[in-house]
């Protein structure tokens, strides 16, 4: 399953943006190249899966938001080349960060590690237990 597709860069970036970084044409067409923008997702995918390869199992069934939000980030990075800047390079590094995190345990993806499908809840914890001993009545006559 796809981590994020083109509209969701267009719906992040803007398709100026994307234009002004994938137009290569000469003369220039105005107008975003899909291609480009499918291969820098298409390599941002698999950068985020050698990292989730730690602790989920692949592919996933379910998409985090959290890992569309990465993958644009990511792609973003890669389609700008040698003309970062100060915002694409601090977004990248915290989706790499994040990622490590992942990996390392820290973080959770909020899916199930082995089926990568969001988990159901069926048996959440319950609290059981006697009446309280102690409490405002039973201590009334104990004022200092």
């Amino acid at each position: 399953m796809k981590y994020a597709v083109v509209q969701d860069m267009i719906d992040r970036f803007g398709a100026a943006e994307l234009t002004q970084l994938t137009d290569r044409a000469d003369p220039p067409a105005g107008t975003y190249d899909s291609d480009a923008i499918e291969k820098a997702l298409n390599d941002a995918e698999a950068e985020i899966d050698a990292y989730l390869l730690a602790r989920y199992a692949l592919p996933l069934t379910t998409v985090p938001t959290m890992l569309t939000r990465l993958t644009c980030d990511i792609a973003r990075y890669q389609l700008h080349g040698p003309a970062l800047t100060e915002e694409v390079t601090k977004r990248y590094s915290d989706a790499v960060a994040f990622l490590k995190s992942v990996s390392r345990g820290y973080a959770v993806l909020g899916i199930d590690q082995t089926t990568g499908s969001a988990p159901t809840v069926t048996n959440a914890p319950e609290h059981f237990g006697p009446p309280r001993t102690f409490n405002r009545d039973t201590l009334r006559d104990y004022s200092d």
